[in-house]
């Protein structure tokens, strides 16, 4: 195995392409009626939002960050929530306007940090970045689950969540722009 492909074929770029497979999986899972398919979408979302925790600290830890891998664990991220978003708005879980604000922010961010890379800048992800993804999570989890359990209505403990993810949503992309004045 020569040198690149070592730095490629690593466990925390493994874990992001494995977010990024189970992406359908929770699509598919969502389609079906019932709370199975609500399980087992929440499963699969809380599978791949793990990944994301373990890729980090894993790279990190153990000084395997890459290139690749900073392309991919964000792109994994953003396309994790972002499916699963309008997937829940298709069935009438999540507010469209929610998920059009939060996409416009992703994509701002992302362009933000595009124009650094070329002009030789690098914007680490903020604390409040981390947080952002830690809210989304959990509310996209109770979204998905959506049903009454153990008399707890998780689609409303799911908003409770997804309206603080709005709030840092906005509050980290207005701080990314303001770092870069």
């Amino acid at each position: 195995m020569d040198k690149n492909q070592r730095q490629t074929t690593n466990l925390p770029n493994n874990l992001s392409i494995l977010r990024l497979m189970l992406i359908p999986i929770v699509v598919i899972c969502l389609y079906f009626p019932g709370r199975t398919g609500s399980f087992l979408a929440a499963l699969f979302f809380g599978l791949a939002a793990l990944t994301d925790l373990l890729d980090g600290f894993y790279a990190r830890r153990y000084r395997v960050v890459t290139t690749l891998g900073k392309f991919l664990d964000p792109l994994a991220d953003k396309l994790l929530v972002s499916v699963t978003m309008i997937m829940l708005v298709t069935l009438n879980r999540i507010p469209p306007w929610v998920v059009m604000v939060i996409i416009a922010r992703e994509l701002a961010v992302t362009g933000l940090r595009s124009i650094a890379v070329v002009e030789g800048h690098v914007i680490e992800a903020s604390t409040l970045g981390k947080y952002k993804f830690i809210f989304q999570s959990v509310a996209l989890i109770c979204l998905c689950l959506h049903y009454e359990y153990l008399q707890i209505n998780l689609h409303v403990v799911g908003m409770v969540f997804l309206w603080v993810a709005l709030v840092l949503t906005l509050w980290s992309g207005w701080t990314y722009f303001r770092i870069t004045k």
